[in-house]
Formats: C-alpha cells, sequence, structure tokens
C-alpha cells in the first residue's frame, strides 16, 4: 500500500499539495480545540462539584481578580461559558475540517478521472485495438470513485484522525496518567489484533471488488450495445445471468468489507463503559470521595467519548484502503499512461501535400512474434485521384487504412507524402489532410449540426461551412424538409436517420472537416443497392481536388476509381483500372 501511495502523490498537481498544507494547518488547530475542550470540562465540573475547591486554587486567581470575583459560586458562570465555547470551538473546527477534507479529496479525484480521461484518449491506436474498452469505462466511471471514498477521504481522515489520537491522549496523560495509557494500549491492542487477523481477507475482497466491477461494466455495454439482436435472439436470460453472476459476488465483497470496517466499534464501545464503571469504583475510595472524583471522571469521559469513535474511524478508514487497494492500482496504471510529445502543444501545420502517397516495401504485424498483416507493398497513390481496395475478410484491407490514415505505424518499409516518410513525429500534420468515413458511422445524441460539425463547440460551429457540406454530401434537401432542419435530434446513435442518411451525414462531416485525403472503409457496404448508388453519387461529386480512398467488398462499388487493387494475404495480388480488373476476373 505504501508503494501505491507514493505512485499516488507523484500524480496530484502542486496546487493540491498546497491545499494539503493548508489542510495539516487545520488538523492541528482541531486537535488544539480537542484539548482545550477536554481540559475545559475539568475545571469547569470541579467548581460546579466544590466551588471552593476552584476559588482557591492559584491558577485561577488571575481570572478571579480580572472578573472581580468576590466568592465561589460566582465563577460557575463564566467557566460554564468557557466550557461551553471550548465545545462549540471544538465542534466547529471539526465541521471546517471536514468539509475541506471532503472537498480536497473529491477535487482529487476529479482530477484522476480527467487525467486518466485524457491520457486514455491520446493512446496510440493500437493500444485501443488490443484493449477492452469496458475496462476502461470502469476505471474512469467506478473506480476513480472508490479512490475518492476508499483511499484519498480515508487517507485524510486517518491523518487528521491520529493527530487527534495523539492530541485527546495527551490531555487524558495529564489528568490521569494510568488509566489513560493502560486504556489507549488496550483499546489500540484490540484494533491492532483486528488488523493482523482481516488483511489478508479484505485484500481478496479488494481484488474480487476490483474484477467484479469490470464484469459488471462489460455485461452493461455489450447487453445494451447490442439491444437489437438481443431482442430479436431472446438472449436477455443470459445477459442477466452474465450480470448477476458479476454484480451478486461485487456486491457480497462489498457488504463483507464494509462489515470488517465497522464491527469492532460495538465491542470496544461496551469496553469503554466498563472502563468507565471501573474507574469510577476506584477513584470513590479515595480520601476526596465521590465529589472529588467527578471531575476526574468527567474528563475522562468526554475524553473517551472523543477517543472511541477516532480510533474506530482510523481502523475503519485503514479497512476501507484494503479494500480500496486494487481499484487504486488499476487506476494508477492508467494515470500512469504516456502522454505523446503533441499533447499539450498547439494543432501542427499540415505537411506539404500536392504530389501524392507512397508505400515503399511496406510490411506490418501487431506483435514482434504475431503473424504478418501486411507485406512487401509498394505504391503510389497520386494527389486527387480515386483508388479502390479489394479484397477478401482478413486481407489487410483495414490494416492498410490505418497505416495510411497514420493510426499505425509500418514495421517495416515506410509511408511517405510527397516523399516524406511518416514518423511518430509528424503523423499528426499528416492526419491534419484526412478525414474517415466507416461502415458504423458514429452519431452523438445531439442535433444534425453538431454531428456534422463533429468535435467543435456549438458557439464555434460554422453554420454557412455545415450547409455547403450537407449540400456537397446531397442530404442538405432532407435536413432542409424536417420541422428543425439542421437543429434536429437524431437520437442515440443516429436512430432515427436511415442508413443512408447517416453514412451521407458521415461524408458531410468529413467535408466540414475540409480535408483533402478521405477515407471510406466499406462504408456502403451495409446499405442496400439504391442506397450504394445515391452515396457513391455522392462521393463521385466531392470534387477532383480531393483524393478518394476507398474499402469496398463488392467489386461495383468501385467501377468509377482511377486505380483498384486487390490484396490477398496481406500482398497486392493484382493492379488496374476498374475495365482491367473485371476484363481480369471475367
Amino acid at each position: 500500500m505504501s508503494q501505491l501511495l507514493r505512485r499516488l502523490w507523484g500524480h496530484i498537481n502542486p496546487r493540491r499539495r498546497m491545499q494539503f498544507g493548508i489542510l495539516f494547518l487545520l488538523m492541528v488547530l482541531a486537535s488544539f480545540a480537542e484539548v482545550l475542550s477536554i481540559g475545559a470540562v475539568l475545571p469547569f465540573l470541579g467548581v460546579l462539584t466544590a466551588p471552593e475547591w476552584g476559588f482557591g486554587h492559584p491558577l485561577a486567581q488571575p481570572f478571579i481578580r480580572a472578573l472581580d470575583i468576590t466568592e465561589p459560586r460566582q465563577l460557575l458562570l463564566p467557566l460554564t461559558i468557557a466550557f461551553s465555547a471550548a465545545a462549540l470551538l471544538s465542534g466547529a473546527m471539526r465541521l471546517i475540517l471536514l468539509w475541506v477534507q471532503t472537498r480536497l479529496s473529491h477535487a482529487i479525484g476529479a482530477d484522476f478521472s480527467i487525467d486518466i480521461f485524457r491520457r486514455t484518449l491520446y493512446q496510440p491506436y493500437a493500444v485501443h485495438v488490443a484493449r477492452n474498452s469496458s475496462e476502461v469505462i470502469a476505471a474512469i466511471a467506478s473506480k476513480t470513485t472508490v479512490v475518492v471514498y476508499q483511499i484519498l477521504w480515508p487517507l485524510l481522515i486517518i491523518l487528521s484522525s491520529v493527530m487527534i489520537l495523539a492530541a485527546i491522549l495527551v490531555a487524558l496523560v495529564v489528568i490521569e496518567p494510568v488509566v489513560a495509557v493502560t486504556a489507549f494500549a488496550g483499546f489500540g491492542g484490540i484494533y491492532a489484533l483486528v488488523i493482523v487477523l482481516t488483511r489478508k481477507r479484505l485484500a481478496r475482497y479488494s481484488q474480487s471488488i476490483s474484477q467484479d466491477q469490470d464484469k459488471v461494466f462489460k455485461a452493461l455495454q455489450e447487453g445494451l450495445s447490442g439491444i437489437r439482436d438481443v431482442l430479436i435472439d431472446g438472449t436477455q436470460a443470459a445477459y442477466c445471468e452474465y450480470y448477476r453472476s458479476a454484480d451478486l459476488p461485487l456486491r457480497r465483497a462489498q457488504a463483507n468489507a464494509q462489515i470488517i470496517g465497522n464491527s469492532p466499534r460495538y465491542g470496544i464501545e461496551a469496553l469503554g463503559m466498563v472502563l468507565i464503571a471501573a474507574l469510577a469504583y476506584s477513584l470513590a475510595g479515595r480520601p476526596t470521595g465521590i465529589a472529588g472524583a467527578i471531575p476526574v471522571l468527567g474528563a475522562l469521559a468526554l475524553g473517551a467519548q472523543r477517543l472511541l469513535p477516532v480510533l474506530q474511524q482510523t481502523y475503519s478508514s485503514w479497512a476501507a484502503m484494503r479494500s480500496g487497494q486494487q481499484a487504486l492500482s488499476d487506476a494508477l496504471d492508467l494515470l500512469d499512461q504516456p502522454l505523446p510529445a503533441y499533447a499539450d502543444a498547439p494543432l501542427p501545420k499540415p505537411i506539404p501535400f500536392q504530389q501524392g502517397i507512397t508505400l515503399n516495401q511496406l510490411a506490418f504485424r501487431y506483435a514482434p512474434k504475431a503473424p504478418w498483416v501486411l507485406r512487401e507493398l509498394s505504391f503510389t497513390m497520386p494527389k486527387g485521384s480515386r483508388i479502390g481496395f479489394m479484397g477478401s475478410t482478413g486481407s489487410g484491407k483495414s490494416t492498410l487504412l490505418d497505416i495510411i490514415m497514420g493510426l499505425l505505424h509500418p514495421t517495416e518499409g515506410n509511408l511517405a507524402i510527397d516523399g516524406v516518410a511518416i514518423t511518430t513525429q509528424n503523423h499528426r500534420a499528416w492526419q491534419a489532410h484526412i478525414a474517415h468515413v466507416p461502415q458504423a458511422i458514429f452519431l452523438a445524441d445531439t442535433t444534425i449540426a453538431e454531428n456534422i460539425a463533429f468535435g467543435v463547440p456549438v458557439d464555434q460551429i460554422d453554420f454557412s461551412r455545415v450547409r455547403q457540406a450537407a449540400q456537397k454530401a446531397q442530404i442538405a434537401q432532407a435536413i432542409e424538409s424536417w420541422e428543425d432542419q439542421y437543429d434536429t435530434l437524431v437520437g442515440e446513435r443516429g436512430i432515427r436517420l436511415s442508413g443512408g442518411q447517416r453514412q451521407r451525414i458521415g461524408i458531410a462531416r468529413a467535408l466540414y472537416k475540409q480535408a483533402d485525403v478521405i477515407v471510406f472503409d466499406e462504408a456502403t457496404s451495409a446499405l442496400d443497392n439504391d442506397t450504394e448508388r445515391a452515396v457513391m453519387e455522392a462521393i463521385e461529386n466531392l470534387g477532383e481536388e480531393l483524393t478518394v480512398i476507398i474499402v469496398a467488398h463488392r467489386l461495383s462499388t468501385l467501377k468509377n476509381c482511377t486505380q483498384v487493387i486487390e490484396l490477398a494475404d496481406g500482398r497486392i495480388k493484382r493492379s488496374g483500372t476498374y475495365q482491367e480488373i473485371v476484363g481480369g476476373a471475367a
């Protein structure tokens, strides 16, 4: 745990560290306030039971003279006010401390959640391909919350509790040293024994909670994302069982961890009452009798009343941290994701693109020992050309597109733009030229205009440019026939639009970006023949200045391409014009 906490501290920014310093100062002040409130009860109860004792005490003489007190009973009112003020000050300080602890822990949690999301978005495409998105969603949405409630908040509670415990113990030692030390050692020993007995069990619960949270998010994401197939196939029961098998162990582990964290308090509180009773019996036998014992008993009872909850808070906070340990480790792994050099840099100036895109003996595989996906690819795509790729599933088409778009980098050979090789240092400058239209267009549950100008803040959208893009994509007429036109809400994942409309919005989105290379990755394969012809007509009318790259299963989709390349087993099987390929196929 100590190693995890050191990693955690490394991710806390300087502003939050300064706030930790302010919190530490508040902890010190709250500890002094606790000492003051416990110390004030002794003279208050002493004067309450024996006014003459207080009136004759040497330490009281300066106050007696300052307040012009002439008889013992007059001490009662100022001491009542002083005791009440000390109690109110102690309560106010703890309330302020609670407010600052809560705000700071949640602020740090927000910092972590935002940073994880940011670092995840900046990871290379190969990392995203190899990762289960439900695990990342669980870490951002759930595990950072666990870090707040089971790591940061308990840690701050432990720090403040330790300081308050030390202050209370010092006050009690001054009042009755033997009893105070014995009681603290006894209660502390019981908690230490419980910690030793439950430490491994809490670690198991921590791992179970983390793993089952991932499974819960996976079940939710898969079940709801594929709701059409779930409804058609009638697999609701299977997904419900999968969810139950993840959620039930999660709740059980959380409950067990909570029981372990809260159970010792009841036994400790009972033992505390027994201790006070035994102490009362012992003090009653002193020469001063019960009257002399009452102030000491009152101070010790008040101290115990403050001490026991603080001890329990410290223990339950430790238990919470142990049960959240695995979630913290998972969150820190995502916080440790490196950011690329361009993350904080402004958008780069686009790399010059006047001649064409060239692949030089390009080869690719996803891992050093993985099979080759692409091998010995060499060809040139002139600027303004229409290039079509075809091939069976697994031939390497999608991987090749990812390399052309700068999402993946060649294992061997290179991708060059006007003779300049694309590397990890300049790929963002190349991507400034590119727009992508996939088979499944992602549409946010916002307006048509916001989906066309995807990723642009609403107040920065150029609506005239939105209309121009829609016109070129041949969807403007349909949009402008709707009641709300460009303010029409598309529904979740564009459910209110037809397949052809979604594809043309995808084309309009690419045109809004004003890219000069548009990549269509099987963008029409899920459409019927009539809709495909309409979408391909829209593509044909995009303008000769644009370089268009199309991947398709059907050869007929590529009939207007200037060059068609067929891939097989990661190599170029044949290449030529559409007529040459059709003739060869015949």
